[in-house]
């Protein structure tokens, strides 16, 4: 390290500048010898040109997994020569952002390494004698192509077989493959909605699903003790030209594409009732396979041409976020024009899908990610007992799994058909484990009580109903409230293109009943009372911002609310504390995440977010049961809530102030 260049960080640490864990994660990067020319350079302009607010949101801390893998910025906020190398203003740098904060090449490898080494320990102990196999997906984001290759890469160069798409695939898919490949993990490169500067890397077990404990940990503990120095090998092109993975064919698409059947229930419903659509990506990955699964069963989907172009910069939106309305705006203008009733939008991994209907008034309005669950859960529910597959006989062995944060009326749903509602953490992770504990806990009891063993995912659906149904659990719909959903049990993920699928069966349902899903809605609200949720999001950004969240978090546990808006706080749950259990009687695993029930009946939840910035506070609210004035306990219920939000926010900004 240069010695101008030691003084300026001694300084800057000096002055309050840059936080110590700044200054000690540069000059540890900077100690190592051998480090590539762009990172030296990339550093040396930032010191120089004092940007010390930005060198302290790429070093303050090392980039960490959360609930949804690993997430990060992969271009900052200051872009140094170095790493625009030789890309035009607008383009993809040709290098991620420098730092141990950011989602950058050394973390990508890192990362890479810590689950190659983890699998490959995990095989050993399995008595797995096989060389360690992993897929590869990645979406359409800034890097996503060149972090795919290089994860793929790397793996191979460890001694692992790796396999990749031809180019970007959805979320979902990578799930399906990693157990239609017989893989033994997989990655994805995607940072799902989050801006366009992000990037992440997801990584799946070879159930299909991600990283849950006890791997996730062992994962995590490895990524910690690798060296840089170790990495900078394998950022070094291979010494031949042979390309060192598997190129995925397209009988892996038409595979997926295949079982993606498995979402609708009811063809003929579909088939004789298609709703005409209005479809758009988000520039992502949906309209790879969501649109032709969607023309297979005769739907009429129109397509937003202008969204329908993969751009990393995501530029006809504010945000690819089908949750926000904004993102599915240009969808209700086609839907407009082309006398469409429904619009969907997924968002750039096309995991999750937003939805906008037709009122019979006839404008537009978007339907929140509770208010789909509950539809789909309710329409499924019956279209299953319509057609026998659900009987009271076998009700007790049915389920829906959601998370803690989604609407309770689904638990509400659920007890009236007589099955059971699990709850888990947020993170559709937590509810791929219960999907693979209920597939053991059958092949077992198969294999014990008719001395039989089932190729799981090569078994029709009704027979893995009925196999399921007889000795563990059968899952008949997985979701959370951000717009994730699971209407099939061989994909282990929220899945976006089976969504769609299962969302226009709903609606062919509604134009067979000559309805609507706000109609729908009405009649199950009638049936489960008048539900309300509302969530408010504190964002906090960088360095700061990550501290001061931490901070707000903490002051609920310090100093505990005793009410909100008037409204006492009767039970208080802290999912920091071990010992509680789901409806399984399974052990949850700890979380930052603090449940409080309200005298009136009402909940509120706290957390931090585990993938962005921000702190969350989950709200909900219920009426009576079969209301004479279903609009005035809308209206009660809807005003109560957003009264609460409201003090929630003021509260919030208390708390900091005086933490400041």
């Amino acid at each position: 390290m240069a010695e101008n260049t030691e003084q300026a960080l001694g300084d800057a640490k000096k002055n309050g500048d840059l936080y110590e864990t700044s200054h000690d994660n540069i000059r540890e990067l900077l100690g190592i010898e051998g480090l590539p020319q762009w990172i030296n350079q990339s550093l040396e302009e930032l010191i120089a040109g004092k940007s010390w607010e930005e060198l302290n949101n790429r070093f303050y801390k090392n980039l960490a997994f959360g609930t949804g893998g690993m997430r990060g910025r992969t271009i900052g906020v200051v872009v140094t020569k170095a790493e625009r190398g030789r890309s035009k203003e607008g383009q993809t740098p040709e290098y991620a952002a420098v730092g141990s904060n950011t989602l950058n090449e050394i973390t990508v490898l890192r990362a890479t390494k810590a689950l190659y080494l983890y699998v490959r320990e995990w095989m050993a102990g399995e008595g797995i004698k096989e060389q360690p196999r992993l897929v590869v997906a990645h979406d359409v984001r800034h890097f996503s192509r060149k972090f795919c290759e290089l994860v793929a890469n790397a793996w191979s160069r460890l001694g692992g077989y790796s396999m990749i798409f031809d180019g970007p695939r959805s979320t979902p898919q990578l799930s399906f493959t990693v157990r239609y490949q017989y893989a033994h993990a997989g990655v994805v490169i995607t940072a799902s909605h989050n801006p366009s500067h992000d990037n992440g890397f997801k990584a799946y077990f070879s159930d299909g699903g991600q990283l849950v404990p006890p791997h996730a940990g062992n994962v995590v503990d490895r990524y910690g003790s690798i060296s840089i120095a170790e990495l900078l090998p394998l950022l070094d092109k291979p010494a031949t030209q042979e390309v060192p993975w598997t190129l995925l064919q397209a009988e892996d698409d038409f595979s997926y594409r295949a079982a993606l059947e498995d979402a609708v229930l009811d063809p003929d419903m579909l088939q004789d009732n298609p709703p005409k659509l209005v479809f758009t990506p988000i520039h992502g990955t949906g309209a790879i396979t969501a649109i032709p699964a969607l023309w297979d069963h005769g739907v009429e989907v129109v397509v937003v041409d202008e969204q329908n172009k993969q751009d990393p910069n995501f530029s006809s939106v504010e945000s690819p976020n089908p949750e926000n309305p904004e993102a599915l705006k240009m969808g209700i203008s086609v839907a407009r024009k082309t006398k469409s009733t429904l619009v969907m939008g997924s968002d750039p991994d096309c995991d999750r899908i937003g939805v906008a209907a037709k009122q019979k008034a006839g404008g537009f309005a978007c339907l929140t990610g509770n208010q789909v669950a509950c539809l789909l859960a309710e329409y499924r529910l019956a279209a299953s007992k319509r057609k026998q597959i659900l009987t009271d006989s076998n009700s007790s062995r049915f389920a829906i799994i959601k998370t803690f944060v989604t609407t309770p009326m689904m638990s509400r749903i659920a007890e009236s058909y007589g099955i059971r509602c699990v709850n888990t953490p947020t993170g559709f992770k937590w509810m791929a484990e219960k999907l693979a504990k209920y597939e053991r806990e059958a092949m077992v009891e198969l294999k014990a009580k008719e001395g039989l063993s089932l190729d799981f995912d090569g078994t029709d659906l009704f027979a893995r109903i009925d196999v399921l149904s007889r000795y563990s659990t059968y899952v008949i719909l997985a979701a959370e409230e951000s717009y994730g959903y699971l209407p099939l049990d061989v994909v282990r993920d929220k899945d976006g293109n089976a969504s769609a699928l299962a969302i226009a069966e709903l609606f062919g349902f509604l134009k067979s009943t000559n309805s609507t899903p706000f109609d729908f809605l009405d009649t199950l609200y009638k049936k489960y009372g008048f539900h309300f949720e509302k969530t408010e999001n504190l964002y906090f950004e960088g360095a700061e911002g990550s501290e001061r969240i931490t901070k707000l978090a903490a002051s609920y546990r310090e100093s505990p609310l005793s009410s909100i808006d008037g409204v006492s706080v009767v039970k208080t749950k802290d999912y920091l504390e071990s010992g509680y259990i789901d409806e399984d009687e399974d052990p949850l695993p700890t979380e930052n995440f603090l449940h409080m029930t309200l005298e009136n009946g009402y909940t509120v939840a706290v957390r931090p977010s585990g993938t962005e910035p921000k702190i969350k506070y989950y709200l909900f609210g219920c009426g009576e049961t079969n209301p004479a004035d279903l609009d005035g306990s809308k209206d009660e219920v809807m005003k109560k809530v957003g009264d609460m939000s409201s003090w929630l926010v003021e509260d919030a900004r208390t708390r900091m102030s005086k933490a400041d």
